[in-house]
């Protein structure tokens, strides 16, 4: 009898023991995949995200960051977003239009953004706003746009005016008004992935391309370019978007944290885009492989008049109104 007091006495103190156990946190996983470098502003923002992601929800989150299309090809990512093979993505906003989202590809209009200033009332206003929400019935939620910077233009002839560009096979996103932007400056667009543009520069299957300097600097594009034109025609930006089903089942507190470590790597991104546009210029200068030109303003205002009639030219697939609407919030006119 004794023993079967003891025992039962055991067995009741084991049993207090394992209810009072605290139950493991549900750990959750982020896949965050890019196309570019690390180096890169947006390599640098994803990685700064994933460290106050998990320091923000004490480790719940764990955010695996691949770089430079180690997962997924420019094509293939938003695919994998929907199907929920990653969580995370920041695709540049010409990526959208392939996708349906079409008003996207207004960033991608020449000489639309004066500044970083009106860029950023367009974004951080309704019209950003209007544009996220065009993205949820398509599975996506938009987070956050990231700035990269103005491209330049690069080839193995000067690239002095809108003549110079004749015949030349130059590489695009895909993206119709990317399309449209080098056949009115009477170059032939290529769609290509971008993981694989410093290797036609190099074979020459293509002669060119339109980038960022970070982007052409972090790629060695500088290597296989003998001329780039400081020209800052367009923009490239990125949207940092995840999968809306995972997002939304996630509990209301990670999410609280997840936010707060995106507005925090968001301003950090912004922060340095331009700082290291501005290195990987002087750095490719200094290299010496590459010689760089500044438009003349004769030489600027030749490219603006033969780049103009892409905004009336794409205005039906991007949409009237929201091209006026960018003009009005940045005072740009056409």
């Amino acid at each position: 009898m004794k023993r079967f007091i003891a025992l039962t006495t055991a067995v009741f103190a084991l049993a207090t023991c394992l209810t009072a156990a605290p139950v493991a946190a549900q750990e959750f996983v982020i896949k965050f995949s890019h196309v570019v470098a690390p180096a890169t502003p947006k390599g640098k923002a994803a990685d700064r995200f994933k460290e106050l992601a998990e320091k923000y929800t004490d480790g719940r989150v764990k955010v695996e960051v691949y770089p430079n299309s180690q997962l997924y090809k420019d094509k293939e990512e938003l695919e994998a977003l929907q199907l929920g093979a990653v969580q995370m993505l920041a695709p540049s906003l010409a990526k959208f239009g392939p996708l349906g989202v079409k008003e996207y590809e207004a960033f991608d209009l020449p000489f639309i953004f004066p500044d970083k200033a009106a860029l950023r009332k367009v974004l951080d206003g309704d019209i950003g706003k209007q544009l996220f929400a065009k993205l949820e019935d398509k599975g996506i939620k938009g987070l956050a746009y990231w700035d990269n910077g103005f491209k330049i233009m690069s080839a193995n002839t000067p690239l002095h005016v809108p003549d110079d560009f004749l015949g030349l096979k130059m590489r695009i996103q895909s993206s119709k008004v990317l399309e449209a932007q080098m056949k009115a400056l009477g170059a032939v667009p290529q769609v290509m992935a971008f993981s694989e543009v410093y290797q036609a520069l190099q074979t020459g299957v293509v002669d060119g391309t339109e980038n960022p300097p970070s982007n052409m600097f972090t790629q060695k594009m500088h290597e296989v370019q003998k001329h780039a034109t400081i020209s800052n025609h367009g923009y490239l930006g990125y949207a940092v978007i995840v999968n809306k089903k995972f997002w939304d089942e996630l509990p209301d507190d990670i999410r609280t944290e997840l936010d707060k470590a995106m507005v925090e790597a968001t301003a950090y991104a912004n922060d340095i885009a331009q700082a290291e546009n501005d290195k990987a210029l002087e750095a490719m200068k200094a290299s010496g492989k590459t010689e760089f030109h500044e438009l003349t303003p004769e030489e600027r205002t030749a490219w603006m008049e033969a780049l103009k009639p892409v905004h009336e030219e794409v205005a039906d697939r991007v949409g009237k109104d929201l091209i006026q609407a960018i003009y009005q919030a940045t005072g740009v006119t056409n």
